[in-house]
């Protein structure tokens, strides 16, 4: 099968594109997926340039990256029980995507995943949207879940037009029924935030949310920058960096179940998948999908779409 794969650490430049890449074996509990759509994610690019806390952990070289999918069932292990062949899914490759890695993921044509990773794509999205989703709609939900968010609370989104800043947004306010959504970004995504939302826009190119006189119930920090921001009593969510109690850093935990749980609010529209407008970029162009993700001014998911 063609695949992307990199044998060395590095920048994007160590992708390359093979052909002669074996389907990967599908274990009794596992699917095999023919992959429509792939999402990148900072952790792609983070593990692939081998930071130390992920080479640590990592599986042998040479790596298949991807984490995010949408894509068809086209077989089952004998163990599978809910899923079946031509089954639309969409869903994360691991469970534990820091600590356990696998040597393949969904930048190629097919592969493996554990039936439990997984959940039928909502039927209003195509695969491009669906794909966008799986990491940052359950690291959203997981971080607001822990932090005892609900509703009349208010909270602040650092990063409020990436991809997880986008859905934490929307499930802060149409979801978990947000008292008041302040949200940070450039000065161009400003509008943006409104219409994900945000009660409160905050360029942070002219305003340090720091000096604010209003504080917030939660901060659900995706940038490292929470300090004074939070009421007495309140609790900072980190994705980035360590924070003292009763903040808490997380990575988030896969879990198709989730994604079951969470299939409603696309599919009445009361999250959108928010995907950049320069994609989504095709299967041919990963290294330039790569290169601009990390630049570090993406709005929203990148997403690779047709796979072949």
């Amino acid at each position: 099968m063609k695949a992307w794969i990199y044998s060395e650490y590095g920048d994007a430049g160590v992708l390359r594109l093979a052909d002669d890449v074996a389907v990967p074996e599908v274990k009794e509990d596992q699917v095999l997926v023919k992959v429509v759509a792939a999402a990148l994610n900072p952790l792609d690019y983070k593990r692939r340039r081998g930071f130390i806390k992920l080479r640590a952990t990592d599986s042998p070289l040479p790596t298949v990256p991807g984490y995010d999918l949408g894509g068809i069932v086209v077989k089952v292990g004998v163990q599978v029980k809910k899923l079946k062949v031509g089954d639309e899914v969409y869903g994360h490759t691991c469970e534990k995507a820091v600590d356990s890695p696998k040597q393949f993921g969904s930048l190629a044509e097919y592969t493996a995943v554990e039936e439990k990773l997984l959940a039928l794509k909502p039927k209003n999205l195509d695969f491009t949207q669906a794909a966008s989703l799986p990491q940052a709609i359950e690291t959203a939900y997981e971080g607001l879940q822990r932090s005892g968010f609900d509703a009349g609370k208010s909270i602040l989104v650092l990063a409020g037009a990436g991809g997880v800043g986008s859905l934490i947004i929307q499930l802060a306010k149409h979801v978990f029924g947000s008292s008041r959504v302040a949200a940070t970004s450039s000065t161009a995504k400003l509008d943006l935030l409104k219409i994900l939302g945000a009660d409160l826009t905050i360029d942070y190119t002219k305003e340090n949310f720091e000096e604010l006189p209003e504080k917030f119930n939660v901060v659900y920090d995706a940038v490292g920058q929470y300090e004074k921001a939070v009421k007495e009593g309140g609790n900072v969510v980190s994705i980035t960096g360590s924070v003292p109690p009763p903040g808490f850093k997380f990575t988030m935990t896969s879990d198709g179940a989730v994604l079951d749980k969470l299939n409603p609010f696309p599919e009445t529209g009361k999250v959108k998948p928010l995907i950049d407008p320069k994609g989504p970029f095709p299967f041919s162009k990963v290294v330039e999908a790569f290169t601009y993700l990390e630049i570090g001014r993406a709005i929203g998911k990148v997403v690779i779409f047709p796979v072949p």
